[in-house]
């Protein structure tokens, strides 16, 4: 996930500045203040301010859409709508040596948050990764989560995250924000709230 996705910032960086606004593969695009449909159409959210669109990296699976405020260097916002079981948050090569674990429909909260921490050790260069805080969180009108968490990426800058989800009818759903610890994240959270108060599941 992109703004899990650390690892892929300056591949997406270097692919928005093919230019235009089309969206999809190598052009960022803009998201207005307007309900909107997310993650292959699983979800609707509603953002209060404009966002871009992230063009769609090699690593990131069909069920996933990525935004960002300032850059993906500094603030990313993620979805994740309707990933069935057995299936990756993250495109893996079958000959990996390690690998993040697949989504399973009997997952706990606790489960859930160690697969995200897998996913920022082996393939967003996460050196250290430090979980602030786990408790129980409605989303998307469901029973669910809110996970909180602290790491240092792979470029040595100090990050914070955090990522609401729920799963519903064994299918698993995500929102998750992740920024620049100083001054970005504290900048974007509220946002990001509204953003997990607005979502719904698409009829």
């Amino acid at each position: 996930m992109k703004r899990m996705l650390l690892v892929l910032s300056v591949f997406s960086l270097l692919a928005g500045c093919a230019g235009g606004s089309g969206g999809g593969y190598g052009y960022y695009s803009l998201v207005r203040p307007a309900p909107r449909n997310v993650a292959d159409g699983a979800m609707v959210v509603t953002p209060s301010v404009p966002w871009n669109r992230a063009p769609r990296g090699y690593y990131d699976i069909d069920r996933e859409e990525n935004w960002t405020l300032n850059g993906p260097l500094l603030d990313g916002l993620s979805f994740i709508g309707g990933l069935e079981h057995d299936k990756r948050i993250v495109v893996q090569r079958r000959k990996a040596d390690r690998k993040v674990p697949n989504f399973r429909a009997d997952m706990s909260p606790p489960e859930i948050a160690a697969m995200i921490e897998s996913f920022y050790r082996i393939r967003a260069g996460a050196s250290t990764f430090e979980m602030t805080s786990l408790g129980p969180r409605s989303f998307l009108g469901h029973p669910g989560f809110q996970f909180d968490y602290d790491y240092l990426g792979g470029d040595e800058v100090e990050r914070r995250g955090r990522a609401v989800g729920a799963i519903i009818g064994g299918r698993f759903y995500l929102a998750l924000f992740d920024a620049a610890r100083m001054h970005y994240f504290d900048t974007g959270l509220p946002e990001f709230e509204r953003i997990v108060e607005s979502a719904r599941l698409r009829s």
